[in-house]
């Protein structure tokens, strides 16, 4: 396989990368970003959270077992650029239908390979996420840095809305039938601002029917349908812009059993009035420590967030909050970093994890909330 052309990558602060190109060719601006996962390429370039950003892999060899029709978080690619240091040049795995190469071509997104991506991780680290511009057509830093100030950054950015799907659709025809033998089933709709199907999979997998409906579904709407619970999805973009999900978690809560995953997490902290903040960095990587104060247990738990819900959004005695639907327990920290991770309200029926429980990819200690979820219904 011949070489692809040359690329280049220029961050917002002037600090330039050229490597060659895989995948598509031209120009691509979104936020440059990283993930520390050893596996699981194919769901983070198809997971919706990542639409535009440029995700930059630290693990050094991308695309050894290529890609299939099994694993996608979604129908198509969704990150706006994909850095790494090596891209296989062939898959090696009995799965693989086709390659981390193909892919991204036939989804006109651009890689670029045979970069430092120790050094982009390491600049990403200290400066935290900026902006970032990936080009085949433009070989000098100037003009590309000119055009990457100009792009608008993940701040103020309501994205949710343009990854959502435009109309409902039963879980069934995507993941199969729930189910039946945790007992009967719990019928929820699922509010999708980015959602992964592997959320449908854990959920059919817990015995729970899932409707899948559009970010800007009015509440009214779906309480109307008599649902047993709502699930709020993960999603890309600013929380705090994304004004009609705050505003559905508000008319929500205390109405119906609510779980918030990732931005649906963030969502609903905004809804209980408080506040989020846009992190230095995010996490996004397989091995965040997560306690749970209910048990002491630690998760190693799956990221992809760059906002977090602020813990001193509220007045609080230690861990509880009170906020404006009563007690709130702040009941999972990041024990890296002390990031809020999780919440369960002790008033009203709702209960929310910044983290990945569904994972796909990464461990499964948390699945354990589907089922916690499904109780919360049956309670």
């Amino acid at each position: 396989m011949t070489a692809g052309p040359p690329a280049l990558l220029v961050l917002e602060d002037g600090t330039s990368f050229l490597g060659r190109a895989f995948g598509a060719v031209g120009e691509s601006f979104g936020e440059a970003v990283f993930n520390t996962g050893m596996t699981g390429y194919q769901e983070v370039l198809t997971d919706p959270s990542y639409a535009g950003q440029v995700v930059a892999m630290a693990s050094p060899h991308q695309g050894n077992y290529g890609t299939n029709w099994e694993d996608p978080e979604s129908a198509r690619v969704r990150v706006a650029g994909f850095a790494v240091r090596e891209a296989a040049r062939r898959a090696s795995s009995w799965r693989a239908t086709t390659t981390l190469r193909d892919d991204l071509a036939e989804a006109g997104v651009i890689g670029i390979e045979g970069i430092d991506t120790r050094r982009l991780t390491l600049r990403l680290r200290e400066r935290g996420a900026m902006r970032c511009g990936i080009s085949t057509k433009e070989g000098d830093v100037d003009p590309l840095l000119r055009r990457v100030r100009e792009h608008p950054g993940m701040r103020d950015a309501d994205l949710a809305e343009s990854v959502s799907v435009r109309e409902r659709y039963d879980a069934a025809s995507v993941v199969g039938p729930a189910d039946t033998r945790p007992g009967r089933p719990f019928r929820v709709a699922v509010y999708d601002f980015g959602l992964k199907r592997s959320i449908l999979r854990r959920l059919a997998a817990a015995g729970i029917e899932a409707t899948v409906v559009p970010a800007r579904t009015p509440a009214p709407r779906v309480l109307a349908e008599g649902f047993d619970g709502v699930l709020l999805s993960n999603g890309p973009g600013d929380p705090a812009a994304t004004t009609y999900g705050v505003e559905a978690a508000r008319r929500l809560i205390g109405q119906v059993p609510v779980l918030g995953i990732c931005l649906g997490h963030q969502l609903l902290g905004l809804a209980l009035g408080g506040r989020t903040f846009k992190m230095k960095f995010g996490h996004r990587g397989l091995n965040q420590p997560v306690r749970d104060a209910r048990t002491g247990r630690v998760e190693i738990t799956s990221h992809n967030h760059g906002f977090a819900v602020d813990p001193d959004g509220w007045t609080r005695r230690a861990d509880v909050a009170d906020t404006d639907f009563g007690r709130v327990e702040l009941s999972h920290r990041n024990l890296n970093d002390g990031t809020l991770e999780g919440m369960r309200c002790l008033d009203v029926p709702a209960i929310s994890v910044q983290y990945h429980p569904e994972a796909a990819p990464g461990p499964h200690d948390s699945r354990y909330l589907f089922t916690e979820f499904r109780e919360l219904m049956g309670a």
